[in-house]
C-alpha cells in the first residue's frame, strides 16, 4: 500500500513538474509578434481558398490568445501557418 502511494505521488510530482514547462513553450509560440509575422504572411497571399482558410485561422487564434487559452491559440496558428504555405 505504501509503495502504491509513493508511485502515486512521485507520478503526481512529476506530472506537476512538466506542466508548467509545457504551457511556457506554447505561450511562446502563440505571442503577438508570431500572429503579427502570420497575418503579413497570409496579406502577401494570392487571393483563393486558402488565403481564406488562413484568414479564419488567424482570427480565430486572435479570440483565443484574448481568452487566455494558449493552447487552443497555438494549435489555430498552425493551422493558419500551413494554410499560408500549402499550394
Amino acid at each position: 500500500m505504501l509503495k502504491k502511494l509513493l508511485a502515486a505521488t512521485a507520478i503526481a510530482a512529476l506530472a506537476y513538474a512538466v506542466s508548467p514547462a509545457d504551457a511556457a513553450r506554447v505561450k511562446a509560440g502563440c505571442s503577438g509578434d508570431n500572429l503579427s509575422k502570420t497575418e503579413t504572411m497570409i496579406e502577401n497571399m494570392a487571393d483563393g481558398e486558402g488565403k481564406i482558410v488562413a484568414q479564419k485561422e488567424i482570427a480565430a487564434a486572435q479570440d483565443a490568445l484574448l481568452g487566455g487559452k494558449a493552447g487552443v491559440c497555438a494549435a489555430h496558428l498552425s493551422k493558419a501557418m500551413q494554410a499560408s504555405t500549402a499550394k
